[in-house]
Formats: C-alpha cells, sequence, structure tokens
C-alpha cells in the first residue's frame, strides 16, 4: 500500500467529525469527499476569481472563460477525447438524458431496440423508459455471470440489427464489478449498435481512454472523482454530436435568434444553454489535476487491497452474505443475517463509520439478489485499514445488540 496514498488522508477536512475525531467515510461511490485543494480552487472561483463567462467584454470575464474552456480541454484530456466532443452536464444523469433524448429522439423508431444491463443504475435504466413509452423502442436486459459481472457473452447472442444502442456501466456502484468496454464495443459495433458507458464509478479510480476503448458516448459525474456536485460531463463522438439537436433552449447555445428562426451554435455549445456551472468546471479541472497527480494506477491498486482485506474478514463472518465478485474496483456490498441494511447503517453511524444502504438506486438488481438492499463500503484515495477495522467493530456491536 502506497505510503503517498496514505498521507493524503489528512487533505481531506470531511474526514473528522465536529469533535475533531476520525470520521470513517465508506461512502464514497454515493459521493467522495473534496481534497482541501479541490475546495480551494472553488472558493477562488466564487471570490476573487468570479465573474461570468463568455458574454463580458471586461478583463475579468475573459480570464474566467479561459478557465471554463481551460476546464473543458482537461476533462477531454482525461478521457482521452477532443475539446469539441465534451459537454458539460449537472451531471451523469443529465448526460445519459441527453443522449436520450436528442440522439435517441432523432435516431430511433418504434421496434428498434436498447440492450441494458441487470445491474444498471436507475440513471441509465429510466431516461430509456420513457423513450420507450414515447417513440416506442424496445428494451433487452443483459444477465449477469454468477459473480456479478455483465456477462457479455449473453450479450453476444442477445444483439440483433434491430438493436441500435448498448448502454451499461463501466463499474458497477452496487457490486464493483468491471465491465470489458471494449469488448463491449466490439460485439456492439458487429451489428450497427452504438456503446454508451456510464462511467461514473470507473474514473474515480480507472485510467480511462475512450479512442482505446471505443465506445461512442461516456459520462460521468464531478462529485464521484473528488469534485463538486453540480456538474459532470458527456463525451461523444464528434460526428455524432455535431448532427445531434439541440434539448434545451436558451442563452449561449444560439447562433442567431429572430421570432421567425433561430440557428444554433455547434456542438459542444449547442447542448449548454444558460449561464454554465463556472465555479464547479473550474474545481473539477483541480479534482482532475489531484487524482492525476496521485495516479489513477495507484488509487485502484490501493482500493484493491483494501477490497481483498474487507471481503476476507467479512467472509469468515458466519451470519454476512457477499454480494458481487472477488476482485471488485472498491465497492464490497454485503448484508447480515435477520438485521436490515437500515439499521446496520444506524449503528455504524454510532460508531462514526459511513455507509450507505439501501436499494442504490439499481432496484432491479436488488431484485436480482433477492434482496430489499445492501449495505454497502465503498473505498476512496484516502481510505486505509482503521475504516476497516472500525466497520468490522460496528458489525459486532450489530451482531450483539440483534443478538
Amino acid at each position: 500500500m502506497s505510503t503517498a496514498t496514505l498521507t493524503r488522508r489528512a487533505e481531506f477536512p470531511g474526514l473528522l467529525t465536529p469533535q475533531g475525531k476520525p470520521w470513517h467515510y465508506l461512502d464514497s461511490a454515493a459521493t467522495a469527499q473534496k481534497p482541501q485543494a479541490v475546495i480551494d480552487a472553488m472558493s477562488r472561483a466564487l471570490g476573487e476569481d468570479y465573474a461570468t463567462v463568455h458574454r463580458g467584454v471586461y478583463a475579468r470575464s475573459a480570464e474566467m472563460t479561459l478557465a471554463y474552456e481551460a476546464a473543458r480541454r482537461r476533462v477531454a484530456s482525461f478521457l482521452g477525447g477532443e475539446e469539441n466532443e465534451i459537454v458539460f452536464t449537472r451531471g451523469a444523469t443529465e448526460a445519459i438524458n441527453l443522449v436520450a433524448q436528442t440522439w435517441g429522439a432523432a435516431n430511433l423508431k418504434a421496434g428498434d431496440r436498447v440492450l441494458l444491463s441487470t445491474l444498471e443504475h436507475h440513471s441509465n435504466i429510466v431516461p430509456w423508459q420513457l423513450l420507450r413509452d414515447r417513440i416506442g423502442i424496445e428494451i433487452d436486459v443483459c444477465p449477469l455471470t454468477e459473480d456479478g459481472r455483465i456477462d457479455l457473452d449473453a450479450a453476444e447472442a442477445m444483439l440483433t440489427p434491430a438493436h441500435k444502442l448498448v448502454a451499461m456501466a463501466h463499474v458497477s456502484n452496487v457490486l464493483g464489478s468491471m465491465l470489458d468496454v471494449r469488448r463491449a464495443a466490439d460485439i456492439a459495433h458487429r451489428v450497427g449498435a452504438l456503446l454508451l458507458v456510464d462511467g461514473c464509478q470507473a474514473v474515480p479510480r480507472l485510467p480511462v481512454d475512450v479512442m482505446a476503448l471505443q465506445c461512442d458516448f461516456y459520462v460521468f459525474s464531478a462529485h464521484k472523482l473528488y469534485g463538486p456536485t453540480g456538474i459532470g460531463a458527456l463525451w461523444a463522438r464528434a460526428e455524432l454530436l455535431d448532427a445531434m439537436p439541440p434539448w434545451q433552449g436558451g442563452g449561449s447555445m444560439i447562433d442567431r435568434v429572430t421570432f421567425e428562426k433561430t440557428t444554433y451554435a455547434p456542438a459542444p455549445q449547442r447542448f449548454e444553454a444558460g449561464t454554465p456551472a463556472i465555479a464547479e468546471a473550474i474545481a473539477l479541472h483541480a479534482a482532475i489535476d489531484y487524482v492525476e497527480a496521485v495516479g489513477l494506477e495507484a488509487i485502484h491498486a490501493h482500493e484493491a487491497d483494501l477490497v481483498r482485506q474487507l471481503r476476507g474478514e467479512l467472509s469468515r463472518i458466519n451470519s454476512v452474505r457477499l454480494f458481487g465478485p472477488e476482485e471488485s474496483a472498491g465497492i464490497v456490498s454485503f448484508a447480515l443475517d435477520h438485521i436490515h441494511p437500515h439499521d446496520v447503517g444506524t449503528i455504524l453511524d454510532e460508531e462514526n463509520v459511513a455507509i450507505r444502504a439501501g436499494h442504490h438506486c439499481a432496484q432491479p438488481l436488488m431484485d436480482h439478489l433477492g434482496v430489499p438492499a445492501t449495505a454497502r463500503a465503498s473505498f476512496g484515495l484516502y481510505s486505509d485499514e482503521s475504516d476497516i477495522a472500525a466497520l468490522l467493530k460496528g458489525i459486532e456491536r450489530c451482531q450483539r445488540i440483534f443478538g
């Protein structure tokens, strides 16, 4: 385990209780704590550097515009794409809805099919259902392997020329299982379908190169990448973005407006109506700089080691049921016999341990697992063995309380 990674814990002010005690934060899959560097970047952007972007003719506005567009370039380089292929959104949820309502509405028709998987987050299910109800597309669901991975053999057998899109999570937010994105792209493209990848759980811990992965759309949220809430990004191939119609109207996304006709700005500005999340984009830039300074390979190795340790400890407790593969990306979901995950989470909170308990916006996956909810411990680059020790101590207390 990297000493450099461990010493970074002190750079996250949110990892202390109001009394100054360690807070064992194991809910990074929901949202990551922010390093001081990101907090400082956002504070400066909201304070001494603040001005609007794109419209002002004064110097500070011009400087803020440069900083905002530099954030776009930083996101592009982080994903291995080009600047004109990055659309800022409020997060992955909005990015998927954008694709469904623009590319989907323009390119899909009744009878066309979309392939999802059993483990998808609601954000990668509901937008396609809304489109189905609107235009009559069909949705198919790829099953999982026994250990909780998307079964790409099954996907390959299911795909037909009627399938126009495959939309899958790079990393499951419940199981931590990782998708072979390149293979998913290959089998989708073989039948003429495009591939959309939900990268929310991947970008904080895995290097992503959209060109090497050969996907067509890639989405993520900044707040899981140690950045702020309220911003995320859609990457899409330039030729796809150029052909997609706008989905919201207003300022910034126009070329010329008259009451008779409006013409639109080129992509990506066409998809960014209104005043953007300026400070948030600048803070996202700082978050990417921070994560890449630590190193994504080092983060993944660190979290994988913690996952192995925790799964090993939990597997020795007879009353614990573990979900997902042995090798997962920073996430461990489990259940305690006869104790609801909400009760587990409440008792752990009394021990200064924060986990997520519930269906994790993945109710079809809960149905597949045969449980109403799970307890989920998820790691960040700041996590260490003390978090595991505190979690195990809290689980022991749960067992004593519930007999």
